[in-house]
């Protein structure tokens, strides 16, 4: 990896120097968002032309990974499920009462079909806003929730 710099100005807007040459409003990409989320991340111009190539976060700087997670964590919203309290129904559209790493919500669940399977054990679960909800690894759920879970796949 080149020797760069990343900062915050005062807009608020990351500006990479790489290579003697200046970059404003750089933003941070996750290739893999779900699967590895600090590996594989790409510093892209405001035009889309990837500028930087990031293997993982932590061989970073502090300051610099800070500022991409600040900077993700401003783009992307995407709750970790992490119990099913309740469904209103097995059929569709149907609302779950869920428990996720950022409290408890309200989900429509509109058609079966807005459970789209990533991996063997991952889940993600579109409500009626467009609202994503990650299930990480269905075994790790709690039994209530694997059984009312295991009505809609």
């Amino acid at each position: 990896m080149s020797n760069f710099s990343l900062i915050r100005n005062p807009a608020g807007r990351l500006v990479l120097t790489l290579e003697g040459q200046s970059y404003e409003g750089v933003v941070p990409v996750r290739a893999f968002p779900i699967a590895a989320p600090d590996e594989s991340i790409s510093l892209l111009s405001p035009d889309g032309h990837e500028l930087l190539w990031i293997e993982k976060l932590i061989s970073l700087p502090e300051n610099i990974s800070e500022l991409i997670v600040e900077d993700l964590a401003c783009r992307e919203f995407m709750p970790e499920v992490q119990r099913i309290k309740n469904v209103s129904s097995f059929a569709t559209p149907s609302t779950w009462q869920v428990e996720t790493d950022r409290g408890d919500t309200e989900l429509l669940l509109k058609a079966e079909e807005h459970i789209r399977r990533l991996t063997a054990t991952s889940l993600l679960v579109t409500d009626s806003h467009g609202v994503s909800f990650l299930i990480r690894d269905t075994e790790q759920l709690d039994m209530h929730s694997r059984k009312l879970l295991d009505r809609f796949l």
